[in-house]
């Protein structure tokens, strides 16, 4: 078949990727002029299926009002006359209590890990032809550090519970234990409460990894048309009968896979398509550590600050918190220099801070934290979408899932509560 994939970051690019290896023809559009230039281009770099419980939970439903009025607080809304932004802070709420958070954090569990490993299969068929392949990965896990002791109990008793409930493995660990873990924090072992590892996470550079690739996709015949729009699609009865670009042209296909990020839901509305995603705007710091032994070796993260930090090659990248203001992409310093201050005070040997690069960008999320993949009312459109903060945590899961739907193939994990259908 001849399929069109609108969006190349990373999970238009993988999902190009698993179409071109079942044997169709792939063309993938994006407006900018390479793979992987917005949501994924910064990310925090963290591949975390063990962090599987949504924002929406009713820990943070408590924080909030905590946060209403702090402009470097992790979570921050600009109120505004927007009915979407509306809709989906109540439908946001509504996930909020302790049956759906339950329901959700099995749906992201279920994706999260058949996503690693199929992100892992992918770096063993693509990876043992030649070093190239590597992405700055690493496989130590993720810790998740606490500074206070009731913050700390919640989170052991979390990780007991998704051990016994989700066959999740989770390690709790002590102050010690962290430091031994990760040496990066001994500077400040005596504020330690403890700790949560996710033996089986990962990490690595989301925008190399997309990159590189897609690199392999064009060597599989996949077609890139970069620094072009989508305009529109055009639709006849039940499916879809063109996508129009904003160089004037049109691309008929067999199956179109709409993977624009926060900007999906601007382009289905025009053929009716109602779906709750909303942009959550985060910020990342990535600061040079030039070889420092003192600096970090794996991924940490500070579940108070709600901030991630993953060492990629030569770079510390920190990343986090989430803002609601619609599409707006201008960068608030206040927002951007709390991150930085985390990155100072957790490491304080980090190194030449004053060379920090600041970033920002949209990500979709769905308001019960979980993807919306598959099939439309559109018999030949289809889903990748609203992964919020684990778009790169998920992407080659829902790549695979959505791949092997438009082959006519049963997916390997059961997709029930994963599509619109939800909604």
């Amino acid at each position: 078949m001849q399929v069109v994939v609108l969006g190349s970051g990373v999970i238009g690019t993988t999902t190009a990727y698993f179409l071109a290896r079942q044997g169709h023809e792939v063309t993938v559009i994006d407006r900018q002029p390479g793979s992987g230039l917005e949501t994924s281009f910064a990310n925090g770099g963290q591949v975390s299926p063990s962090h599987c419980e949504p924002w929406a939970n009713p820990e943070t439903l408590k924080l909030l009002p905590r946060w209403l009025f702090r402009e470097d607080a992790p979570v921050i809304i600009r109120w505004r006359a927007d009915p979407k932004l509306w809709a989906f802070g109540l439908r946001f709420l509504a996930n909020c209590r302790a049956a759906p958070t339950r329901r959700n954090t099995e749906r992201a569990w279920r994706i999260g890990r058949y996503s690693l490993e199929t992100l892992q299969q992918i770096r063993q068929d693509e990876g043992g032809r030649d070093d190239a392949f590597s992405y700055d990965e690493q496989t130590r896990g993720i810790l998740h550090i606490y500074q206070d002791n009731a913050g700390f109990n919640r989170a052991a008793d979390h990780a007991r519970h998704l051990a016994r409930d989700l066959d999740c493995p989770q390690t709790i660990l002590g102050a010690d234990g962290c430091v031994a873990h990760e040496p990066a924090l001994a500077a400040i072992r005596d504020s330690l409460a403890g700790g949560v590892l996710s033996p089986a996470d990962e990490s690595g550079d989301a925008h190399l990894f997309t990159t590189r690739l897609a690199a392999r996709t064009r060597e599989m015949g996949v077609l890139y048309r970069y620094g072009t729009g989508v305009l529109a699609l055009d639709t006849n009865g039940d499916r879809v009968t063109a996508v129009r670009l904003s160089d004037g042209t049109s691309l008929k296909a067999d199956a179109v896979v709409a993977a624009l990020g926060s900007y999906t839901p601007l382009l289905l509305r025009q053929i009716g398509i109602r779906l709750p995603v909303y942009p959550l705007k985060g910020y990342s710091v990535t600061v040079p550590v030039d070889g420092r032994n003192t600096a970090l070796r794996g991924s940490i993260t500070d579940n108070a600050r709600r901030i991630v930090f993953s060492r990629l090659g030569n770079r510390l990248r920190a990343a986090g918190t989430a803002e609601l203001a619609g599409y707006d992409l201008s960068m608030n310093p206040v927002r951007s220099r709390a991150i930085l201050t985390a990155v100072e005070t957790l490491f304080p040997d980090i190194g030449d801070t004053s060379r920090a690069e600041f970033w920002c960008g949209l990500r979709p999320a769905s308001p019960d934290g979980v993807p919306v993949l598959g099939p439309t009312r559109f018999r030949n459109l289809y889903l990748n979408t609203g992964h919020g903060t684990l778009g790169w945590t998920m992407a080659a899961g829902s790549a695979r899932v959505v791949a092997d739907l438009i082959s006519g193939r049963q997916p390997d994990i059961d997709i029930d509560g994963l599509t619109i259908d939800r909604f």
